[in-house]
């Protein structure tokens, strides 16, 4: 009831100006009471999806609960970089030559060299082969010295490595002669793993809730993380990694989902650039321990090891009170809201507590299928599925570059590991100044710089060009940061994990469709679609509404409520088919069963509003109106 003795406010001074204003306003009539019926419905909008909002102000901005709540979900965020990035440490290149021991039985006392000589054939420059021998004969070895062998094939008895400083998967499984495209195998199944982990476990945090999703992938991580150090085949590993993919991506889209509903402003803004930067970091000590450590093995036994103490969070992890509203457990997130205000020495309010309502709107039957049938819903998973899988595509397209030049696995990772934390926390800046939809075009805008003088480089400037290409990784880096803020903004609470989830597909397509591109086509032509995929991406951004100082949408209200909005502004110089368009949507609206008391008398309200003269309060329908309301108040 204040927002309507409010929004009268502004009708009488509205009034009382109206004479010197007489000469603006005839020229448009109805421009002045539109511009206050946007501005009604976004401040009725505004304020009902703040009461949430002032509860967690009540709770404390960010107090103990809130600091407690940024270590315990993005700490483990070093641990996901840490098996995410695995992959390329454990498959050390090693040089091979076939297993000849059986020379051994009539030369025991041969050295190394000595049996490669008589065993291995040799190429024109006097190299061995690496994956041919000579065949085994009866004789002895005075005879096989002055003689020599001649009958080659291929390894009969497997391979084995002289030269290998550290056990690698190469070694322990062979995979060499014929066998290096299962290290490709490798990359496609940890992104298959990707694909159909962001699906179930986006509809696993939205269903289940938030803290289920992120017990579940934590034990995935130790579980799979801890026992990949185990395996004693190849198709075993594969196995492994499809299920640390998995783990992987279900914490990041359970983790952020928790914590975007938990912080409010500028510290849900710092939180996730500091997650992301714990991210860089658990790469960069990954680097550190893959380059120490002798045997693969002992790379997953030391991320086991440092993952299991994770498992206590199952008794210090809270709920998302948001998640818990929306399903209409009003009991337990008060629960929750008041143990978070007791840890920060904090009281909330009684009549706070008491706007903890069931919604009238069953929002538990949301689905998957709302991404199709909501129109602002189904534009926004659109264009992020886009945005994400070009930033997929070109992240690992620059990575598949470097490794082309010849750049050691420890460096590909360490010095792009280092620059991401500048260039993510150069992201507090650029959100704070200019907000998020145009931080995204902006770093969207550098990536298509870098790739664009990637196409240009001559190829003997080796130097330059990995400049350059650590640069793009360092703008990409920005655009992830940006990315996973401003998707978790845009979508609704009951859906808020399905849709990261689905947006996530997006990226391990991209990820997949670079892997094959890179390996059948020439150098220059991956870098090109980078480049066409980066204009279309930063096009499509600009259809984004901003979410900077907007409350959190909590239910598929928003979204409709948000595409109206943008139809009357649209509109506001046409005024038949205006009034058409919001009598239509009255009615459509009135006949609805799940519409509140106070939404229905606000379309009311819009619809009386639209049908007044030049001079708005001197409509007798709104007199009427005024003097109901007055007497309605009147004790």
């Amino acid at each position: 009831m204040a927002g309507e003795g409010n929004f009268k406010e502004e009708l009488r001074s509205q009034d009382a100006s109206r004479n010197l204003n007489q000469h603006e306003t005839a020229g448009h009539p109805h421009s002045r009471s539109l511009e206050m019926l946007l501005h009604r419905l976004r401040a009725v909008h505004t304020k009902q999806d703040d009461k949430f909002a002032n509860l967690l102000d009540a709770v404390g901005e960010f107090g103990t609960f809130q600091q407690r709540l940024v270590a315990l979900t993005f700490i483990p965020s070093i641990m996901s970089a840490f098996f995410m990035f695995a992959d390329h440490f454990v498959f050390t290149a090693q040089k091979p030559y076939c297993n000849t021991s059986w020379i051994l039985a009539v030369g025991p006392h041969l050295s190394e060299a000595q049996q490669l000589n008589l065993t291995i054939p040799q190429a024109p420059n006097g190299s061995f082969l690496t994956c041919l021998m000579y065949l085994p004969v009866p004789w002895n070895l005075d005879s096989i010295i002055q003689f020599g062998l001649n009958d080659t094939d291929t390894c009969q008895d497997g391979w084995i490595y002289p030269a290998a400083k550290k056990r690698s998967l190469i070694n322990e499984f062979d995979l060499v002669c014929g066998m290096e495209t299962k290290k490709d195998t490798a990359q496609i199944m940890f992104m298959a793993g990707l694909l159909i982990g962001s699906l179930i476990f986006g509809l696993i945090t939205d269903k289940m809730g938030r803290y289920p999703a992120i017990l579940l992938s934590l034990l995935g991580l130790i579980l799979f993380g801890f026992g990949t150090a185990f395996v004693n085949s190849f198709h075993l590993y594969l196995l492994f990694r499809f299920g640390i993919s998995q783990s992987v991506v279900g914490y990041a889209i359970s983790s952020i989902s928790l914590a975007t509903e938990w912080l409010v402003g500028e510290h849900r803004t710092h939180a996730i650039i500091l997650e992301h930067c714990l991210f860089a970091v658990g790469s960069m000590l990954l680097t550190g321990i893959a380059y120490s450590l002798p045997h693969w093995r002992l790379l997953f036994l030391v991320g086991g090891v440092l993952a299991i103490p994770l498992i206590s969070y199952v008794w210090i992890l809270p709920e998302s009170p948001r998640w818990l509203m929306m399903k209409g457990k009003v009991k337990e997130a008060k629960q929750v809201l008041c143990y978070a205000a007791s840890v920060n020495k904090k009281t909330i309010p009684s009549n706070l507590l008491d706007e903890l309502q069931l919604p009238r709107k069953k929002v538990t039957r949301a689905s998957v299928l709302d991404f199709c049938k909501n129109r602002q819903l189904c534009k926004v998973t659109l264009v992020m599925s886009c945005v994400w899988f070009t930033i997929s595509y070109t992240y690992f397209t620059l990575s598949l570059r470097m490794r082309e030049l010849g750049m050691s696995v420890h460096f590909r990772h360490m010095v792009p590991s280092i620059m991401e934390v500048p260039a993510r926390l150069c992201c507090i800046f650029i959100l704070q100044q200019i907000g998020r939809k145009w931080s995204l075009a902006v770093t969207l805008l550098q990536a298509i710089i870098w790739c664009l003088l990637l196409l240009f480089l001559p190829e003997e400037l080796k130097s330059v060009t990995i400049w350059v290409l650590t640069l793009g990784e360092f703008s990409l880096a920005a655009t992830v940061t940006v990315f996973f803020l401003y998707t978790a903004e845009l979508l609704p609470t009951v859906l808020r994990a399905t849709g990261l989830g689905l947006v996530s597909l997006a990226s391990a397509a991209g990820a997949i469709l670079s892997l094959t591109i890179i390996s059948q086509t020439p150098s220059l032509l991956p870098i090109f679609l980078c480049c066409v995929l980066a204009i279309v991406a930063f096009s499509l951004s600009s259809l984004l509404p901003e979410t900077r100082d907007q409350p959190l949408s909590d239910s598929l209200d928003h979204s409709s409520q948000m595409s109206f909005q943008k139809d009357v502004a649209l509109d506001l110089s046409s005024d038949g088919s205006f009034r058409n368009k919001v009598k239509d949507m009255t009615t459509e609206d009135t006949s609805s069963d799940d519409m509140s008391e106070e939404a229905a008398k606000n379309v009311i309200l819009n619809a009386q509003i639209l049908r007044l003269d030049p001079y708005p309060v001197s409509n007798p329908a709104l007199k009427q109106f005024n003097k109901e309301e007055a007497n309605s108040q009147a004790p």
